[in-house]
């Protein structure tokens, strides 16, 4: 075990040429971050988690309430023994095939029984007040977190001039903001990677799994070898949408459609700016060419720069879908629910109509209905 930590932990992979650990040992002349700082983020992020079931109980659902954000889940599928058979053991998304099958056997239309699967398939996913809660905690925590690394870096010379971000490097004093800072957003991050796998399911679950453990990696990674000042930036400027995107969900689900489609709209604007034009000539140009000018490459600053291009490539993944969305609604006055989510809205042809009987004296009527739950109005439907 001493001989892989000691290769794990070697100084000519994390620092500069001639830089050891022990020159960067805690002095009482100046703090330097120092690896096992990291082990703060555990017991932190267990607090955050707990700090978001009160906060999520005693003032976002009292909010939701007030806003009339119905509690209820989604209308309940009338009980039916043969289909519910199906619907475990075989398939949740029957084809045309034994869709006719199952109406003979039943002696219901088809279209009744495209809606009884709908709703069986939307009786699990959660109500507009649970995913209401869920989006107002990531919005206050957002927003907060923000405006602290706003006015936090506003004080910095490195906001200033990035350039600073690598004088005198590694040898730059850790400070008490800073390190509040870094260890806030690394805790958030692992309580992500908690909650994620009880929190809704969108379809993009697996990126964002890739990206909470890209983030814990990153900030990670540049707290040890003291790339903290880029990194904050870098955290700063990725922090900066997800408010917006979060308010868009709330008013889209407290039906404020207006508001909706502006904040969707803002977080749009501030999201592509940010990762598409700020964050590849601002900060990828100070840790890829104005830290190769100052400091000079070594292995973990390759290692690094790789990262912070895997994260560039998966804004611009997000990024194609937020204009996808765009480009619907340009040319259709409607859009898809965000691509983003992988709720099924609860709208989805959830009339109280039972299952109808089909007459005998007509064929089967294949139809569907009107609102199929994929297309709503304005460019607002983030239905997660």
């Amino acid at each position: 075990m001493a001989g892989i930590l000691a290769w794990f932990w070697n100084e000519r992979f994390w620092l500069p040429h001639n830089v050891t650990w022990a020159d960067l040992k805690n002095t009482e002349e100046a703090t330097f971050p120092q690896a096992e700082d990291l082990y703060l983020a555990f017991p932190l992020a267990f607090c955050i988690f707990m700090v978001r079931l009160i906060f999520e109980r005693f003032i976002a659902k009292p909010c939701a309430i007030a806003l009339n954000i119905p509690a209820n889940g989604p209308q309940i599928a009338q009980p039916n023994a043969i289909l519910e058979k199906v619907f475990t053991a075989i398939t949740k998304h029957p084809d045309e095939k034994r869709l006719e099958g199952l109406s003979k056997q039943l002696d219901w239309d088809v279209r009744s029984i495209k809606r009884w699967f709908r709703q069986r398939r939307n009786q699990e996913k959660p109500s507009i007040l649970t995913r209401f809660c869920e989006s107002m905690w990531r919005f206050s925590f957002y927003l907060y977190v923000f405006i602290y690394g706003v006015r936090f870096l506003k004080q910095t010379p490195w906001l200033w001039n990035t350039r600073h971000c690598w004088y005198n490097y590694p040898y730059q004093p850790l400070t008490a903001d800073l390190h509040y800072y870094y260890m806030l957003e690394l805790s958030f991050y692992w309580s992500l990677m908690f909650s994620q796998f009880t929190d809704i399911k969108r379809k993009d679950f697996g990126v964002m799994f890739l990206h909470h453990l890209l983030a814990i990696f990153l900030i990670s990674f540049s707290y040890v070898n003291n790339m903290a000042r880029a990194g904050t930036l870098v955290i700063c400027l990725h922090d900066s949408a997800d408010a917006l995107l979060e308010a868009a969900k709330m008013a889209n689900y407290a039906k404020f459609q207006k508001m909706c489609d502006l904040m969707f709209v803002m977080f749009a604007v501030v999201f592509i700016t940010s990762r598409l034009g700020i964050f590849p000539l601002w900060v990828l140009n100070t840790t890829l060419f104005e830290s190769w000018e100052i400091v000079g490459p070594y292995p973990s600053w390759w290692v690094f720069n790789l990262l912070l291009l895997l994260l560039q490539g998966m804004n611009c993944f997000w990024s194609y879908l937020i204009v996808k969305m765009a480009c619907k609604a340009v040319s259709k006055g409607k859009v898809s629910k965000d691509d983003r989510s992988d709720i099924e809205s609860s709208s989805e042809d959830e009339d109280s109509e039972p299952p109808e009987k089909k007459p005998h004296t007509s064929t089967t009527t294949n139809g569907t209905s009107g609102t199929n739950g994929y297309l709503l109005t304005g460019p607002c439907s983030m239905e997660d």
